[in-house]
């Protein structure tokens, strides 16, 4: 979804070559996918004088250092999200792209679609009147506790995988970072690792936020953004997944309105900003300098959770 199925519908994409743990799960993997090449290792890839750029999907607690080496080996890199283990981790992969002329951008995929847009322009626009509120939640069912999701080692939780999703709408919602996590709630699946994360949050100019994600809980499924403001209201249901479903409602003086945007994946939104940045030098928003901004908050809500950081 991320990546196979975009690259087919953005001219000058391919996906060239493919490396794994195990070589013939990556043989494969590349038969199954129309891949030419094969290579037996992630540093054997990153040495292929024919790519350009490198999509890191590794587990969480493996980002930091594959896509530091990536840029170091002069590829530009697609890394998915979050985009290291910590905020540490995330000023240093950003110090090696600063020092080099290399793309890096973290996949929140959401934020390349219309509606992503959309709403933002919603909530800049004043229709909402003066905002008290952001409120978003990623709640899905992934009651797996021996997935990679899971591990403390890799970096693991609710947080880091759906909770990053919800903090980082949030922040783009808010267009500023939160001054205080004023509360913060887990339920957890194993030692320091949560399932389940609920945290309060305080801006300088007095707007509240909250957070909710989890991979289990009674919250089964819940993807969804809420911005609260002194002369209406946005609610947005599923803006990570508008290609499968969405709806977003606005409620101001004027009556209540309902729009539907593109059915395109927000991934072949992603992939064309991708390729963009890479050729063109066109600016994205999920830059490093937003990745360390969405680390540092993914920090701050452990801390108060009393869970500490990953990593």
């Amino acid at each position: 979804m991320a990546l196979l199925r975009p690259q087919r519908k953005v001219p000058g994409v391919e996906v060239a070559a493919v490396a794994a743990r195990d070589p013939e799960r990556a043989r494969a993997f590349a038969r199954k996918h129309g891949i030419r090449r094969v290579h037996r290792s992630y540093d054997a890839l990153l040495a292929d004088p024919e790519l350009d750029a490198v999509y890191n999907p590794l587990p969480n607690g493996l980002h930091a250092e594959w896509t530091i080496r990536a840029l170091e080996a002069g590829k530009h890199v697609l890394c998915e999200k979050p985009f290291t283990a910590n905020a540490a981790e995330a000023e240093r992969v950003a110090a090696v792209a600063r020092a080099g002329d290399r793309v890096v951008m973290e996949a929140f995929h959401w934020r390349y679609h219309p509606l992503a847009e959309r709403m933002i322009e919603i909530v800049r626009s004043g229709q909402l009147g003066k905002v008290r509120h952001v409120e978003t939640s990623m709640c899905i069912p992934l009651p797996l506790p021996g997935d990679i999701r899971y591990r403390l080692d890799l970096a693991g939780g609710a947080t880091m995988d759906t909770g990053c999703y919800a903090i980082h709408m949030l922040r783009h919602l808010a267009g500023e970072e939160p001054a205080e996590v004023t509360a913060a709630r887990a339920k957890l699946s194993s030692p320091r690792v949560d399932r389940y994360m609920q945290a309060d949050l305080r801006f300088a100019d007095g707007r509240t936020g909250r957070i909710a994600c989890s991979l289990f809980s009674a919250r089964l499924l819940q993807v969804r953004a809420r911005v609260v403001g002194e002369a209406g209201e946005l609610d947005v249901v599923n803006p990570v997944g508008p290609h499968l479903y969405h709806r977003l409602k606005l409620r101001t003086a004027a009556g209540i309105g309902i729009e539907k945007l593109s059915r395109e994946p927000t991934y072949l939104f992603q992939l064309r900003a991708f390729e963009r940045a890479v050729r063109e030098g066109v600016p994205f928003p999920t830059n490093v300098e937003d990745a360390i901004a969405n680390m540092k908050l993914i920090d701050a809500v452990y801390e108060k959770s009393g869970l500490g950081p990953r990593g």
